[in-house]
């Protein structure tokens, strides 16, 4: 019977709550798998090796960055989900500025706290065989991968961007009917188009696309009413350390 374990590295826990939210597809598989490792549902956690390893969260502190490639080791394959375990999530904001003055700003006791001075995406470390995108994580994504990899093929999942799913949907570009900024051009596909479904930007939450064309989406943001600034901030959010360009 194989094996999963779900991990957590520095991360809010949403995808792991949408792993959580698929438990009526999931019920019928838990005859055929085992959970040996996963501390949201259950404190059982079995020695390994791991057919298959889910992590969620980045790499911030040195403890992870020796964990992960004990998980690495111990893991068949390796699927990393979410902003966070993709590209560093909101917490790479770090990246940008002085960790030791965020730390001294912030606790009490700042001695105590062990922390890189980066916050890094799981695929900086080890070998990554599967990603999934989003904060949080598709559900239909994420069951995809599940049972892609325990049918023995390759999951199916997009490589396009947002601006796919707007078609797909039928949903009018909110950029070109109304002048509101989005990021749906460069953004990768996944989400279905949830904020332009409800006539508004796409913010970036699934990270770059493949091979993004930001230069020819800035002077569409400027003309949409963004400045300097607002184009300084809005590709750092919740994937700030990817590469948008």
């Amino acid at each position: 019977m194989p094996s999963i374990a779900v991990w957590k590295f520095t991360s809010c826990d949403g995808c792991q709550l949408t792993l959580l939210d698929c438990e009526d597809e999931l019920l019928p598989l838990t005859e055929h798998v085992r959970i040996a490792h996963f501390l949201e549902v259950t404190s059982v956690s079995e020695p390994g090796p791991y057919d298959i390893s889910i992590v969620e969260g980045s790499v911030s502190t040195p403890e992870e960055a020796e964990r992960i490639r004990w998980i690495r080791d111990q893991s068949a394959i390796l699927v990393v989900v979410g902003a966070c375990a993709t590209s560093g999530g909101i917490q790479a904001l770090r990246n940008f500025a002085d960790v030791d003055e965020f730390r001294s700003i912030v606790y009490a006791r700042p001695e105590h706290i062990t922390a890189l001075a980066t916050s890094t995406p799981i695929s900086a470390h080890v070998t990554v065989d599967h990603e999934l995108r989003g904060c949080p994580i598709d559900k239909g994504q994420l069951l995809e991968v599940l049972t892609a990899l325990l049918a023995g093929r390759a999951p199916d999942l997009p490589d396009t961007s947002v601006c796919t799913d707007c078609k797909r949907r039928g949903l009018t570009c909110v950029m070109v009917a109304h002048g509101t900024p989005c990021l749906g051009p460069v953004t990768h596909a996944g989400c279905g188009a949830l904020c332009p479904a409800v006539n508004r930007g796409c913010y970036g939450c699934f990270g770059p696309m493949n091979q993004p064309n930001v230069p020819a989406l800035v002077p569409l943001l400027r003309r949409s009413g963004m400045g300097d600034d607002e184009l300084h901030l809005v590709f750092r959010t919740f994937n700030a350390n990817a590469e948008w360009s």
